[in-house]
């Protein structure tokens, strides 16, 4: 089974879940013995892992008239310029890499997808790692919008990462339920995870780790640490990650008069977020609208107890974290205070919760993504 796979970022060099996303579901897939993926990212750098799939970079596939394209290999302002540069080198593409399948990861590779699709006759299924309203909390650029939903009726098979996702697919895009199915993410095993320990220390450390955007509720967990500093002393914040809202993240903390208290590390990247995570007593996602959220897991892998918000795809299949609603700032705090304060809740989220994140396998996830392109396939037949 040859795959064509368009995707945006690929480790270690990723800005967000969907690099992450990307690496650990093609490695899953890659243990079917028949599987064959190519890969195709803007910019590859080099040190890429090859060893399970071949990278493709688009800036090195000449479009006639105008040679190879320069890619940021980010997300630049000129973004649906580039997104529009990757397409035009997707035709190129559909003549020199044969395939049974097209699968596109996310909105900015569907209009390559689907010109790989027109060109060659070839199914395509569409991954849906986030969409509009999950980014902007409802205030959608129409432009966005609209790629996402040619790409999600274009499709042969729409594929979510969860069933929050799902719902958001049918409801705002007016897909048939039928063509569109949930696969859930996983996490990468840890194959070193004795190196990530927790250091003894006299305060407990709480962290937020991720991009500081409207999107993932930022200002809930300062206002949860500020309720939870109100209380007890001891108890440090880390607010990991960077975004168009730290500098309001910042000011807000100062605002609580808590900023003796808080710690502002920046973007990490790698084995930097294993050993933050690790050393960390609670890991805290309150995102308003998380289609799946992978750092939770992450956290999890290396025993660090964790809350995460009702409103994230991973609360579908995680039971030992602690499940808040993002806006319920009195809950996020007394879940925070139950986990630094009371040790017995610490070792049993520490155990259950780690035990219960080495069953969540991105093998299981390739089994039910080579599922649906076996029914894609068949259907077109």
């Amino acid at each position: 089974m040859k795959a064509l796979m368009f995707g945006w970022e690929f480790p270690p060099h990723i800005l967000g879940g969907l690099g992450t996303a990307s690496y650990g579901l093609t490695r899953g897939m890659s243990l079917q013995p028949d599987m064959d993926i190519t890969f195709v990212i803007p910019r590859p750098w080099g040190d890429e892992d090859q060893s399970f799939l071949r990278i493709i970079g688009a800036n090195s596939i000449p479009v006639p008239g105008r040679g190879c394209i320069e890619f940021s290999g980010r997300y630049p302002d000129n973004l649906l310029e580039e997104i529009g540069n990757y397409e035009a080198v997707a035709r190129e593409l559909a003549w020199r890499e044969p395939c049974d399948i097209i699968h596109a990861h996310d909105w900015l590779t569907y209009p390559a997808g689907i010109a790989v699709k027109q060109m060659t006759g070839k199914p395509l299924v569409i991954h849906v790692h986030a969409t509009d309203f999950d980014r902007s909390r409802g205030n959608v650029n129409p432009t966005v919008f609209a790629i996402e939903k040619r790409g999600m009726d274009e499709a042969d098979h729409i594929m979510c990462v969860s069933n929050l996702t799902r719902q958001t697919v049918i409801e705002k895009y007016g897909q048939d339920p039928g063509k569109v199915s949930t696969v859930h993410n996983a996490v990468e095993p840890l194959a070193n995870r004795d190196r990530f320990v927790k250091h003894e220390r006299k305060d407990k450390i709480v962290t937020f780790l991720g991009r500081i955007t409207m999107q993932k509720g930022p200002e809930y967990f300062v206002e949860a640490a500020a309720r939870v500093l109100a209380k007890t002393d001891g108890v440090r914040f880390v607010m990991a990650g960077s975004g168009d809202m730290m500098e309001k993240m910042i000011d807000l903390v100062a605002q609580r008069g808590i900023a003796d208290k808080f710690h502002f590390p920046g973007f990490m990247r790698g084995e930097e977020v294993q050993t933050i995570l690790a050393d960390s007593d609670v890991y805290i996602m309150p995102s308003v609208s998380e289609p799946f959220g992978i750092s939770p897991l992450e956290a999890m892998q290396v025993g660090c107890p964790t809350i995460i918000s009702h409103q994230s795809g991973c609360a579908e299949i995680l039971s030992h974290a602690v499940k808040i609603d993002y806006w319920d700032i009195d809950a996020m705090a007394d879940a925070i205070y139950a986990i630094v304060k009371y040790p017995a809740m610490y070792a049993s989220l520490h155990k259950l919760g780690e035990e219960e994140v080495n069953t969540i396998r991105w093998y299981d996830a390739g089994l039910k993504v080579r599922k649906v392109y076996d029914q894609v396939i068949t259907h077109r037949r």
